[in-house]
C-alpha cells in the first residue's frame, strides 16, 4: 500500500510577543493604536517612558517532533484537547503555515477545509469560487465543470451561485466549502472541526461523503471534538498533547487512551465542598458517572449499561417526593427523564430526613452517541421542588463498535438508540 503523507521530526514554533516592539515601517491604524497606549500610558506612569519600549518574548511550541505515516485510503482521526496542536498540524500538512523544523512528504493533492471559505475570496460569487477553487488544487476546468452540478446539488445553494460570498450566512459557506473541497478531484481530504457550523442534517450528509470519498480510496485527516464521529468514521487515530504526539494506533485504542487522559478532570464525579445550605430541604453531597465496570468516567459505551448515581441528604419528611435526573444532549434537549418513584417500592411513601443514596441504570443501546449533561431535582410533582441541580455530571457516549457500528449509527437522526424490533417476511416473486 502507498504511502500517502509521512512526517519526520516535525515541529511548528511561535514567538509569542508580550509587548509590540516599535517598528520602522508601521500602517496608519497601528500606529494610531500604538498613540493612544502612549497616551494611556502617560496618563497612568506620567514619569515612565513609553517609547522603544523593552519586548518580551516567549517561544512557543505547537508541534513538537512529530513522526507519522498514512497509507493512501486510510480515515485518521487526529484527537486531543484544545491547544494540543490539531489545528496547527493540518495548516502544516496544508502547506498553509511553514514548519520550523522536519520534513513532510505528500504523495497527491490536498484539498482543505480548516474554518469557514477557506480559499473562497468574498468579492466573488459561488460559481466563481467553486472554479477558484478548483484552479488552487491545480485541476482544469473541464475537470471542474465536470463535479459543478454534483458540488451545488450537495451544498444546496443554486438560488444564490451567482451571488458574492460575501453575503452567504455561515452556513451557506461551509456546505459550498465542504462540497468543493469533497467533491473536486483530489487525493487527501483535510477538514478540521468546522463542520460544527453546519446544522445537524447537514453534518450527517458531510459524515456520509467523507465515508464514500474515503471508500474510493482518498485518505482524509479529519480532527473533531466528537469522539462518537470519529470512532465511526475513522480506522486509525493520532492523539496529540502539548504539540506532541502521545499515541498513533487504531482508532478505538487512541479513542481509549484520550479517554483515560483528558477527561479525569471533566465532571464525571461531583462532590459538594461549599457548606451544606442550613436553610435548604435538600442538598445533594456527591454524584457520579459510572461505566459497566462501576468505574467513574466521562466515556460510556453505547454496547455497555452505565450507572448515574447520587448521594443526597434530606432535612425535612416530604410526603409523595420524588427525586429525579434529566439526560441533557448538547443542544439543550432532555433526551431522558427518570425519576427514582420508578422503583415501585417507592411510590406514595413519605421519605424521612437522612442520607440517601441512589443509582440510576442506563441500559446498552438507549440514546445515540453524543455529549450530555446531567440535571439531578427533587420535589412533589406539580406542588414544590425542593431540589434541584443543573450540570452537575457531564460524559460522552461513543459508538465503540457495536451492532450499531454496521448500520449506520452515526448517520441516524433522533434520539434514541434501541434498536427496535422488526418482523421482516419474504415472499419469492
Amino acid at each position: 500500500m502507498s504511502i500517502a503523507i509521512k512526517v519526520e521530526n516535525l515541529s511548528k514554533k511561535y514567538i509569542i510577543q508580550h509587548e509590540k516592539k516599535s517598528a520602522n515601517y508601521e500602517t496608519l491604524s497601528e500606529s494610531l493604536i500604538q498613540g493612544g497606549k502612549n497616551v494611556a500610558n502617560r496618563i497612568i506612569h506620567p514619569f515612565r517612558k513609553t517609547n522603544n519600549l523593552t519586548q518580551t518574548e516567549e517561544e512557543f511550541w505547537a508541534l513538537k517532533d512529530i513522526n507519522f505515516e498514512i497509507n493512501q485510503g486510510d480515515k485518521v482521526g487526529i484527537i486531543g484537547r484544545n491547544g494540543a496542536g490539531k489545528s496547527t498540524l493540518l495548516k502544516v500538512l496544508s502547506r498553509i503555515t511553514e514548519p520550523t523544523s522536519g520534513k513532510i512528504h505528500i504523495n497527491g493533492r490536498i484539498a482543505s477545509l480548516l474554518e469557514v471559505g477557506t480559499g473562497f475570496h468574498p468579492e466573488l460569487t459561488g460559481r466563481e469560487n467553486i472554479f477558484l477553487n478548483g484552479a488552487i488544487l491545480g485541476m482544469s476546468r473541464k475537470e471542474i465543470k465536470l463535479k459543478f452540478d454534483e458540488i451545488v446539488a450537495f451544498a444546496e445553494v443554486e438560488k444564490f451561485l451567482d451571488t458574492p460570498v460575501k453575503r452567504y450566512s455561515s452556513g451557506m459557506y461551509v456546505r459550498l466549502a465542504f462540497a468543493v473541497a469533497a467533491h473536486l478531484e483530489s487525493d487527501i481530504l483535510v477538514i478540521d472541526e468546522i463542520l460544527a457550523v453546519g446544522d445537524a442534517e447537514f453534518q450527517k450528509k458531510c459524515l456520509g461523503k467523507m465515508d464514500e470519498v474515503s471508500k474510493a480510496g482518498r485518505t482524509v485527516l479529519f480532527v473533531s471534538h466528537n469522539m462518537g464521529t470519529i470512532n465511526a468514521l475513522c480506522n486509525n487515530g493520532i492523539l496529540l498533547s502539548s504539540g506532541q504526539k502521545l499515541a498513533f494506533d487504531t482508532v478505538k485504542k487512541v479513542i481509549d487512551q484520550y479517554m483515560k487522559q483528558s477527561f479525569i478532570a471533566s465532571r464525571h464525579t461531583y462532590t459538594n465542598k461549599k457548606p451544606i445550605d442550613s436553610k435548604a430541604k435538600a442538598n445533594i453531597i456527591e454524584a457520579s458517572v459510572l461505566n459497566s465496570e462501576r468505574q467513574a468516567t466521562s466515556s460510556l459505551f453505547i454496547d455497555k449499561v452505565a450507572y448515574i448515581t447520587i448521594i443526597w441528604q434530606l432535612k425535612v419528611s416530604v410526603p409523595f417526593l420524588r427525586v429525579g435526573i434529566e439526560i441533557i444532549d448538547s443542544a439543550g434537549v432532555v433526551v431522558v427523564s427518570s425519576m427514582d418513584t420508578d422503583a415501585t417500592n417507592l411510590q406514595g411513601k413519605p421519605r424521612s430526613p437522612g442520607i440517601f443514596h441512589e443509582t440510576m441504570e442506563i441500559p446498552p443501546f438507549l440514546i445515540m452517541p453524543n455529549t450530555y449533561t446531567i440535571r439531578v431535582f427533587a420535589g412533589i410533582p406539580r406542588i414544590e421542588r425542593i431540589m434541584e441541580v443543573d450540570d452537575l455530571l457531564s460524559f460522552e457516549m461513543i459508538d465503540n463498535q457495536s451492532h450499531l457500528s454496521h448500520v449506520g449509527s452515526a448517520h441516524r437522526v433522533g434520539y434514541i438508540a434501541t434498536p427496535l424490533l422488526w418482523d421482516v417476511k419474504f415472499t419469492s416473486a
